[in-house]
């Protein structure tokens, strides 16, 4: 009996069981509720719309990329607009949100995309938003480069003092003979200037020194000579070019009253607050400051710097002497019509091809500014290319407009304080321009180049 009770209530149990497992076996798998997913789980608590581009804060609340920098370009704070916690580090995009969104809302998101870029406004808050990042990454760099960033900066100081002890050198300096003729009077010199300022002519003038040697010829006697005294003895100067280039320059001679400068280093002995205005000004805004010669200093540094840049077009190599009188004619319009282009689309080109056709008598001076004007010429283009992904063209007339009362304030200021500007002061900015100022352009190209907003959006 006991046996088969205990026979029965195994059975029962086995039934038991078996009626358990089967009940687990078909029991169906629960499916998700996907009926159950409103826009409310997936809305900006900003502009109450589907998120794009969810960005996901510290304190857990999500919005639109573009609502969020909207509201950070309005309050300045690093603050949620929902609770008022403020977020750490720069916020990013929340991958798995956007994917989400992109899925279950694709047409509204496709749609709300459109009209963000078809909006001037939110792609400058975009854009602000994104340098004010960057900004903060640079920084957070910076703050982490420790050792280098200290030796970095050792560098720089070493380099202001080694500036500071070369000027210093060099103004102390004697002051060699094309120093003193440039602001010696031409009826003050001697025979040897006479020599010398003919050997700056050019080769040419070769087989004339040795004649004005020999009658030792000085500066009172100089303003007195002309074409006939040169074409007969004791100068036979009978190459009529040779007699033109020479009475071309002795004329610009007596106008001056000293030796015109002939390089870089002379015009800056003879016009120190000039040289340093245009070397600035023509970094700045290279297209005002040509205006400016052109208006104000045409002959002497305009014409010039015209036929050297647009030289005219021959077919022959001409001679040096008649290269220097064409530099004093007008140019034709080929001439005329090259410069325009030049300086209308590329400024700083023309101060590349100038200091390239001085590149046998300041080698490494005209390689400064050569690179100089490239890593200039790519800023602008920047610039301009951000102009025009931003959608911001039309504000270009108003920052001319800007630009322009900027460069007259500057240049109004800088003439009012040049004579109390000791000479040691502009000789260290007149170096550091020349030829520091390339290797801080080439950090800002680069910072240019990797940027966002010099990119496609």
């Amino acid at each position: 009996m006991l046996q088969q009770m205990e026979g029965d209530s195994a059975g029962d149990g086995e039934t038991e069981l078996l009626d358990e497992s089967h009940y687990v076996a078909v029991s169906p798998r629960p499916e998700p509720a996907m009926s159950n997913i409103s826009e409310n789980e997936f809305s900006c608590h900003c502009c109450y719309d589907i998120l794009v581009n969810p960005t996901t804060l510290t304190c857990g609340h999500n919005f639109c990329r573009h609502c969020l920098a909207l509201w950070w370009e309005s309050s300045h704070k690093n603050e949620c607009p929902e609770c008022r916690e403020k977020w750490e580090g720069f916020p990013k995009i929340n991958i798995l949100m956007r994917d989400a969104t992109d899925k279950l809302f694709s047409e509204v998101v496709q749609r709300r995309r459109m009209e963000i870029q078809a909006n001037p406004k939110i792609s400058r808050s975009l854009l602000a938003f994104q340098r004010h990042g960057d900004n903060l990454g640079r920084a957070r760099t910076t703050h982490n480069r420790g050792a280098g960033f200290f030796f970095s900066g050792v560098l720089t100081a070493l380099t202001c003092v080694a500036v500071v002890v070369l000027v210093f050198h060099w103004g102390s300096g004697v002051m060699e003979q094309h120093d003193l003729l440039i602001s010696k009077p031409v009826s003050h010199w001697t025979s040897e200037d006479v020599v010398y300022w003919l050997e700056n002519l050019g080769p040419w003038t070769e087989p004339y020194r040795g004649a004005f040697q020999q009658e030792n010829v000085n500066g009172r006697l100089l303003l007195m000579l002309g074409d006939e005294e040169l074409m007969k003895k004791p100068y036979n100067i009978e190459n009529s070019v040779h007699r033109r280039a020479v009475l071309a320059e002795l004329d610009r001679v007596k106008a001056l009253g000293v030796k015109p400068p002939q390089n870089l280093w002379e015009y800056k002995a003879a016009n120190a607050g000039k040289s340093l205005f245009l070397l600035y000004a023509l970094k700045r805004s290279p297209r005002l400051t040509i205006f400016y010669l052109y208006l104000f200093d045409y002959s002497e540094t305009f014409l010039p710097f015209l036929h050297t840049c647009c030289p005219p077009f021959t077919h022959t190599e001409e001679p040096v002497e008649s290269s220097f009188l064409k530099t004093q004619l007008e140019p034709s319009w080929q001439q005329w019509v090259e410069f325009l282009v030049k300086y209308c689309v590329l400024p700083y080109q023309l101060i590349a091809e100038f200091a390239w056709d001085w590149l046998a008598i300041h080698y490494w001076t005209s390689r400064f500014i050569i690179v100089n004007a490239m890593l200039l010429s790519v800023l602008e283009g920047c610039f301009l290319w951000r102009l025009w992904t931003t959608a911001r063209l039309r504000t270009l007339p108003q920052q001319m407009w800007n630009h322009l009362w900027k460069m007259l304030s500057q240049g109004f200021a800088f003439a009012l304080m040049w004579p109390f500007v000791p000479q040691f002061v502009c000789n260290c900015l007149f170096y550091w321009a020349l030829y520091f100022s390339p290797i801080i352009n080439i950090d800002l190209v680069v910072q240019q180049l990797m940027h966002p907003e010099t990119q496609a959006q």
